[in-house]
């Protein structure tokens, strides 16, 4: 399934607006972090599956560079369960 720039857009507002990393106490918005446009077009190339496990496939495909990018660690490692339902619901909204 093709998508246009207006659907990954919306998908990457949302995903902005309302996915973050989990810090201590500390919450940095995927859009402030410039992670959520390559989020939305990794979780509408796993739109098809299950939005639980689209979330999930979506969160662990996505390397975060940590420092000066010696290492780099997946997203999933990075968000709460909470947020991993948050945007199991985006992805909801968008099949």
């Amino acid at each position: 399934m093709g998508f246009n720039d207006a659907t990954i857009s919306d998908l990457e507002q949302l995903i902005g607006d309302q996915i973050y990393i989990k810090i201590e106490n500390w919450n940095l918005y995927l859009g402030d972090a410039g992670l959520a446009r390559k989020l939305a077009i990794e979780c509408l190339s796993n739109i098809d599956n299950d939005s639980q496990e689209a979330a999930r496939l979506s969160l662990e495909g996505l390397s975060v560079k940590i420092s000066d990018g010696n290492k780099n660690i997946p997203l999933s490692s990075l968000i709460t369960r909470a947020q991993i339902n948050d945007l199991a619901n985006i992805i909801e909204s968008f099949k």
